[in-house]
C-alpha cells in the first residue's frame, strides 16, 4: 500500500467505501467520547443488541425456565459454545468447552499435561516457554515447575518478532515435558509457526500448548490440522464477550482418557448427579470442566459468535490484514518521520505478511505520557510497559477512517512531547 499521490486520509475514505464488512461497525456500542477506540485487542466493544438479549435471556431461559433450564440446555451451553469457537480456530466438535478464566484453563491444562508426562517418563522435568510471553503464560508455569518440582528452559525471545522454530528446535530435548507459547504474540503481534513448533515438540515427544488469546476470533488457525493437543483462549477481545467473560479450552480428543486435571469438581465427573463419595472423572471432554459453568456471562460471547459465523473468519482476517496494512502507512505518513528527544519511534512488530497479527506496537520512551493525553481526547490505546502502544484492530468494529484519526492524534501528541 502507498500514500505516495494520496494522504492517508483519502485513502481511508476509499477503503471504507470498499470495505464489504463496513455495514458491521454500526452492530457495535459507539460513544461520543470515544473517538478513535485501537485497543480491540484487549477488550472488545459491546454489540449493541446486547441489552435486548440479556432481558430477554432474563425474562424467558432464567426468569420463565428457572431451574428447569439447566436439564433443558445450560448443562450443555459449555460444550456447545466450546464446538462454535472451535470452529474458528480448525478443531472439530467434541474438543473445546467454556468455562473459568484463561488463567485457571492454563494452570489446569498444565498441570495436566506434565503430569501425564512425568507419569510415563520421569526424566521429561522441564517446561518451555519464552521470557516474553504473557505473564499470566510465565507465573502459571513457574508455580507448576514449583509444585512438581520441574525446571523451565527459558527461550529468549525477541519483543519485536517472536518465538522461531529454530529456538523451538533448539531449546526442545528429551527431558521436555510441555511446550507452551502463544500463537500471537501480545506484545509484537507476531504469528508463530503453529504446525512446525507442534512437530519439533511431538518430535521429541513433548505436548505442545498455545495460547490463543490475541488470535481466536480475528486469525484462523488449524488446531486439529496442526496436531495441537492443548489450547485456551480468552473470549473478550475479538470474541467480545464483555469482561471477565469466561475463557474456552480445547483438549486433543486423543488425550481425553490420557490426562487428568487438577481441580476437581463435580461438573468433571462421570456422573455428576451421583452424588457419589468420590470423584470420579468423566471420560471424554466433560473431565477438564470443574464448576457450575457461567451461563449469564456467555450471553454476551454468543452474541458475537453468531456475527462470526454469518462473516466468516477468512473475511475477518482479510479485513485485518487490510487494517495492519493502512495502520502501517498511517504511522509512515503521521509518527514515524518525527523526532523526540533525538529519537524516532519504532514500529516493534512484524513486517506485513502471514507472520503479523491484528496489532502493532511502536515504542518510544514518551509513550506513557502521550498515551495518558490521547485517553484525555478520547483516542484509546493501549500503552504496555516499558515504552510501548499497541494498536489494535478488531475488524468488525474498526473503521480506516477511526485508525486514521487515532493515528494523526498520536503523530500530534508525540510533536507535542518535544
Amino acid at each position: 500500500m502507498t500514500t505516495a499521490d494520496r494522504s492517508t486520509a483519502a485513502l481511508a475514505a476509499e477503503l471504507d467505501a470498499a470495505d464489504p464488512l463496513a455495514a458491521h461497525t454500526s452492530a457495535f456500542v459507539r460513544s461520543d467520547d470515544v473517538v478513535a477506540y485501537l485497543d480491540g485487542n484487549s477488550l472488545g466493544r459491546p454489540l449493541a443488541a446486547l441489552p435486548e438479549r440479556f432481558a430477554s435471556f432474563i425474562a424467558d431461559d432464567w426468569g420463565t425456565r428457572l431451574i428447569r433450564a439447566w436439564d433443558e440446555q445450560w448443562m450443555r451451553r459449555p460444550y456447545a459454545l466450546g464446538d462454535r469457537i472451535g470452529a474458528l480456530v480448525g478443531a472439530a466438535a467434541g474438543q473445546a468447552f467454556v468455562g473459568d478464566s484463561t488463567t485457571v484453563l492454563l494452570y489446569k491444562l498444565v498441570r495436566a499435561a506434565v503430569d501425564a508426562q512425568l507419569a510415563a517418563d520421569p526424566a521429561r522435568r522441564e517446561i518451555v516457554i519464552d521470557d516474553d510471553n504473557f505473564p499470566t503464560d510465565r507465573y502459571i508455569v513457574e508455580g507448576v515447575a514449583a509444585e512438581r518440582g520441574l525446571e523451565i528452559r527459558w527461550i529468549a525471545a525477541d519483543p519485536a518478532s517472536g518465538v522461531t522454530l529454530e529456538q523451538v528446535e533448539a531449546a526442545v530435548s528429551e527431558r521436555t515435558a510441555l511446550v507452551l507459547l502463544s500463537h500471537v504474540a501480545y506484545r509484537s503481534g507476531f504469528v508463530a509457526d503453529m504446525a512446525g513448533i507442534t512437530a519439533t515438540a511431538h518430535a521429541v515427544g513433548a505436548l505442545a500448548l498455545w495460547d490463543l488469546c490475541h488470535s481466536v476470533g480475528v486469525i484462523p488457525a488449524q488446531l486439529d490440522a496442526c496436531g495441537v493437543d492443548l489450547a485456551v483462549g480468552c473470549t473478550y477481545k475479538y470474541l467480545n464477550g464483555g469482561p471477565g467473560s469466561p475463557a474456552f479450552g480445547y483438549v486433543a480428543e486423543r488425550l481425553h482418557g490420557q490426562l487428568a486435571q487438577p481441580i476437581q469438581g463435580w461438573m468433571g465427573a462421570a456422573d455428576v448427579f451421583a452424588m457419589g463419595p468420590r470423584y470420579e472423572p468423566a471420560g471424554d471432554l466433560r473431565r477438564f470442566v470443574s464448576g457450575t459453568p457461567p451461563v449469564l456471562a456467555t450471553v454476551a460471547l454468543e452474541a458475537m459468535l453468531e456475527l462470526l459465523e454469518q462473516v466468516g473468519i477468512a473475511a475477518v482476517r482479510e479485513k485485518s490484514v487490510a487494517l495492519t496494512d493502512f495502520a502501517e502507512a498511517a504511522l509512515a505518513e503521521h509518527v514515524l518521520p518525527h523526532r523526540v528527544d533525538g529519537r524516532h519511534a519504532v514500529l516493534a512488530s512484524p513486517p506485513a505478511g502471514p507472520h503479523r497479527g491484528s496489532h502493532l506496537t511502536l515504542t518510544h520512551p514518551s509513550f506513557s505520557a502521550v498515551n495518558a493525553r490521547l485517553w484525555e481526547q478520547g483516542v484509546i490505546g493501549d500503552f504496555r510497559a516499558p515504552d510501548g502502544i499497541r494498536i489494535g484492530l478488531s475488524p468488525l468494529s474498526t473503521t480506516f477512517a477511526e485508525v486514521e484519526l487515532g493515528i494523526a492524534a498520536l503523530g500530534e501528541e508525540l510533536r507535542r512531547a518535544a
